[in-house]
């Protein structure tokens, strides 16, 4: 295969080198385009060594030039690069409790196909089915050249699905089975690829610092407002996962009980965030007979004709999510905000208004009022997200790849060691699939 390379582990030299390639595909990614030149700069590599990189990552056919730079001076004008949109591959896999969505990206995180189940979480051996001919589906839109390129499987999803069901007013259903069954291992089982696993805030967050606003933006707080709330946390250009993968996860934050008579009874003195600010909850509010009963095409026709019932949950939504933001941002001193979600158009300008004024007024005095942006993908967040992990896992430049292959911290990467280095023993394997992380 064409990205065949030993991993030969024990160079430190290799592992370096390996880093290095990845800074440089990094600074690709958030310039778009650029000179030897100016990656050696802004990698801070001598002209020498980042030469070497270009000619390896474009053999391995993850670069391609795209012309010339005429900057008016003397020489011949500089090669400009960028990243080859046909260089890798990726699937996503977003799992939630009311939808199913699987997609494939390229390499510049553009959407090439996409697969949408709008159901409520069926038994998860009949979820996998639906997952293995959607994944059929899509790969079928690649030629057997570029079906080499796949890097993975990106499996997005609550990591506790049978839990909550209260707070979001769900049937029981097929949740509970999922507890206790390693969808993970199941895809690889039938796909054949390595499979990363992560919350889907988490994953939705990944996204967002590898093609959207984290190209620029190094430290923000990430919110998406789907089914359920997820969220994530970036900090340094990197995501934190926390112990058990749950770090950024909003939903967990206590807020006081909602006002709207549609809304269950909290258990305790007060209610999570999770049951407030999602779209269950707004389904819950707009037909409290027939629950659930909307998709999301019904959600967002709601606040397209401005119904009063949509206006009366957002009120609630943003009277929760002021609290929960500004106990986050005491704790975290990020000075952004993103927040993404399944609705657009009249709900997102109702919500940016609202929530803005509110974070304004209930800013304590000596604090600046973070910058609230909206997210890059829109409903495309969580899959997306998901086909991002194993892009993520195999192009980032993360520190474990100077560690001799102990996968911590990041996303995609569950504590895990490679059995080939445990052991002593070296061995052949693909250069950018790397052995997929177990939950």
């Amino acid at each position: 295969m064409a990205l065949t390379r030993p991993k030969a582990r024990g160079s430190n030299s290799v592992q370096l080198r390996r880093y290095n390639e990845r800074i440089v595909l990094q600074i690709l990614r958030r310039v778009q385009k650029a000179s030897k030149a100016d990656l050696a700069r802004a990698a801070k590599l001598t002209n020498a060594a980042v030469g070497a990189i270009i000619q390896s990552l474009a053999q391995d056919g993850l670069i391609e030039e795209i012309g010339k730079h005429h900057g008016g001076g003397r020489g011949q004008p500089a090669t400009l690069l960028r990243l080859a949109p046909r260089g890798a591959f990726g699937f996503g896999v977003r799992i939630d409790r009311t939808n199913l969505e699987t997609v494939l990206v390229d390499f510049e995180g553009k959407l090439i196909g996409r697969s949408t189940h709008d159901i409520i979480l069926p038994a998860p051996e009949a979820a996998l089915e639906l997952i293995r001919k959607d994944l059929e589906n899509l790969m079928s839109l690649l030629s057997e050249q570029e079906r080499r390129r796949v890097t993975g499987v990106g499996l997005a999803q609550p990591f506790n699905l049978g839990a909550w069901l209260h707070e979001l007013g769900l049937p029981e259903a097929n949740f509970k089975l999922w507890d206790d069954f390693d969808m993970a291992t199941a895809m690889e089982d039938a796909t054949g690829l390595p499979v990363f696993r992560e919350n889907d805030g988490t994953a939705a967050t990944v996204a967002e610092v590898f093609y959207g606003h984290g190209r620029q933006r190094d430290d923000f707080l990430y919110l998406f407002i789907g089914p359920a709330i997820g969220g994530g946390l970036c900090i340094g250009g990197d995501v934190i996962r926390g112990a058990a993968g749950n770090a950024g996860d909003v939903a967990m934050i206590p807020v006081p009980p909602s006002t709207l008579s549609t809304a269950p009874k909290p258990k305790k003195a007060w209610d999570l965030l999770l049951t407030r600010a999602s779209l269950v909850a707004l389904d819950r509010h707009l037909a409290p007979d027939t629950f659930p009963s909307n998709g999301r095409l019904d959600l967002q026709a709601a606040f397209n004709r401005d119904d009063p019932l949509a206006a009366e949950w957002l009120d609630d939504c943003v009277a929760a999510l002021t609290p929960a933001i500004s106990t986050a941002l005491a704790l975290l001193d990020v000075p952004l905000v993103i927040i993404d979600g399944d609705l657009n158009g009249a709900f997102c300008e109702r919500l940016a208004s609202d929530l803005q004024a509110a974070l304004a007024e209930a800013a304590p005095e000596a604090r600046s009022t973070p910058e609230l942006l909206f997210g890059s993908f829109g409903q495309d967040a969580g899959a997306i997200g998901a086909a991002s992990l194993p892009m993520f896992f195999n192009f980032s430049p993360r520190a474990s790849i100077l560690t001799g292959g102990v996968l911590k911290g990041p996303a995609g990467a569950a504590p895990r060691e490679d059995p080939a280095q445990a052991s002593g023993k070296s061995k052949q394997t693909e250069r950018y699939v790397a052995t997929a992380p177990r939950p």
